[in-house]
């Protein structure tokens, strides 16, 4: 076989390969849906309150209420649970409510760290011991970015959002312990687990 049938074979192949790339790229940008818009409830539960690049959070049993705090504005925050898990970290599940008459933005719940993105979070809550004096922060990623519910932003009147923050946990003794955000009263709650 000569340089120039070489030369055309592998054309040839390189075109094959590039027609069948842009083949699987043109049908996996398609949903299978031709034109069907997507569901609008589904979509709103989807992306409600995250920003891009946001972990899913865990789900709240909305039906338990462990604590409840009342704070400026009509906004309300149900807390569901509070549980350590095997790995030494308290999560905290609760339900942010704006029973008031204007959008609510917690830009004054998160911390005040400035390596911590600058979204409106929960970053700034805490858990507070109060017989062996010690708070519990919200734990960071690798990255630095809090383990909890970011994007907590535009919340209209009677509007519902559910939150979570994780923190260590505190010593298997302690079975009571105040859950704090900026701006809201402390609540005492029970952990559980």
């Amino acid at each position: 076989m000569s340089i120039r049938h070489t030369t055309k074979a592998r054309r040839g192949a390189a075109a094959t390969a590039l027609a069948a790339a842009l083949a699987l790229a043109v049908a996996g940008c398609g949903n299978g849906d031709g034109d069907k818009k997507p569901d609008d409830a589904a979509d709103r539960t989807s992306t409600a309150g995250k920003d891009d690049g946001d972990e899913q959070e865990p789900a709240a049993d909305s039906s338990k209420t462990i604590g409840e705090m009342k704070g400026p504005g009509g906004v309300v925050v149900t807390l569901h649970s509070a549980v350590r898990d095997d790995g030494g970290f308290v999560t905290v599940n609760a339900t942010v409510t704006n029973h008031g008459s204007q959008l609510f933005t917690a830009f004054a719940w998160r911390s005040q760290e400035t390596d911590v993105k600058p979204s409106p979070s929960v970053s700034g809550a805490s858990l507070i011991d109060g017989k062996g004096k010690k708070r519990y922060l919200v734990l960071r990623d690798t990255d630095g970015q809090c383990l909890c519910t970011t994007g907590l932003s535009g919340i209209k009147p009677n509007e519902s959002r559910p939150l979570f923050a994780q923190f260590p946990a505190p010593p298997k003794s302690v079975k009571e312990i105040d859950f704090q955000i900026p701006t809201m009263p402390s609540v005492s709650i029970t952990l559980s687990g």
